[in-house]
């Protein structure tokens, strides 16, 4: 996860692949922080279907369509389902939700996408 200082970037679970390539390329990112609305603040408007689109080294994009969104417990996070193999180039993003408790979010939105060809 990005610090606050970068809450303003998307970070890359750098363990798994890269975005556009075959297995699942994990992003993450803040809703918001203590100091604000940080870079995925209007994640409520993302909907099955939209696309993302991803700058990649050496300057080209891979697009992505959403496919599933997911609200989910941080203490029941799908681990296998958003780090586990995949055939096909996929990514997921994971900002924290639900009602502020002792500075955190208790919540994860999951965002899962498919690469589009």
């Amino acid at each position: 996860m990005p610090s606050v200082a970068d809450a303003d970037r998307i970070g890359w679970y750098g363990k798994g692949v890269t975005p556009g390539e075959t297995g699942p390329a994990v992003l993450i990112g803040h809703v918001d922080t203590v100091k604000g609305p940080a870079v995925l603040k209007d994640i409520a408007k993302v909907r099955v279907g939209d696309e993302i689109s991803v700058a990649r080294a050496g300057g080209s994009t891979a697009v992505f369509r959403v496919r599933e969104l997911e609200q989910v417990s941080k203490k029941a996070f799908p681990t296998r389902k958003v780090y586990g193999d995949t055939p096909r180039p996929g990514c997921g993003s994971s900002p924290a939700a639900g009602e502020l408790s002792g500075g955190h979010r208790p919540d994860n939105i999951i965002v899962y996408a498919g690469l589009v060809p």
